[in-house]
């Protein structure tokens, strides 16, 4: 499991030593971001697609790649249908784990999209500064991609039922 900073770090050594990595979302943006996602005070920072969630991340899966090991997404970012396009697009994502009731739209994404689409959209939103802008951006894509599927007052990274 990747979910410190410092497993992030040394995940080719980490590599070296297993077969596939999952990375664990909900700890490693935790940690990451330096916030605790339960304290009221402060959980409104916990940002999944913060600019530095983002490229550790897409350095995770570029060393996986590199080292031909596969990687799986566990937590609630691998669940979030929000976060299915971008998640692609960051690299070679082989599992994704998650709650049933995403299944269907996460399923009608993967079906939908493609990679050279899904990078596209990757690059975009790494090129950004702030969360409030990826937010925006991922918000605006998915809305104008899935319509039917994504409210118009949807807050980012709230789940869809």
């Amino acid at each position: 499991m990747i979910e410190t900073p410092s497993a992030a770090l040394i995940v080719d050594r980490i590599l070296e030593l297993v077969d596939y990595i999952s990375i664990g979302t909900n700890d490693l943006i935790q940690y990451v971001l330096a916030v605790d996602r339960i304290n009221e005070n402060v959980a409104h920072l916990y940002q999944p697609f913060h600019p530095s969630v983002l490229r550790i991340l897409r350095d995770i899966f570029a060393v996986a790649e590199k080292m031909g090991k596969p990687v799986s997404i566990c937590g609630e970012l691998g669940g979030d249908p929000m976060a299915t396009f971008l998640l692609l697009g960051l690299g070679k994502v082989h599992e994704l784990s998650m709650e049933p009731h995403s299944i269907p739209k996460v399923k009608k994404i993967l079906r939908k999209v493609t990679l050279k689409e899904a990078r596209e959209l990757a690059d975009h939103a790494l090129g950004l500064s702030t969360s409030e802008e990826v937010n925006r951006f991922i918000n605006n894509e998915m809305r104008s991609r899935f319509p039917s599927d994504f409210d118009r007052d949807l807050a980012f990274g709230e789940k869809n039922k």
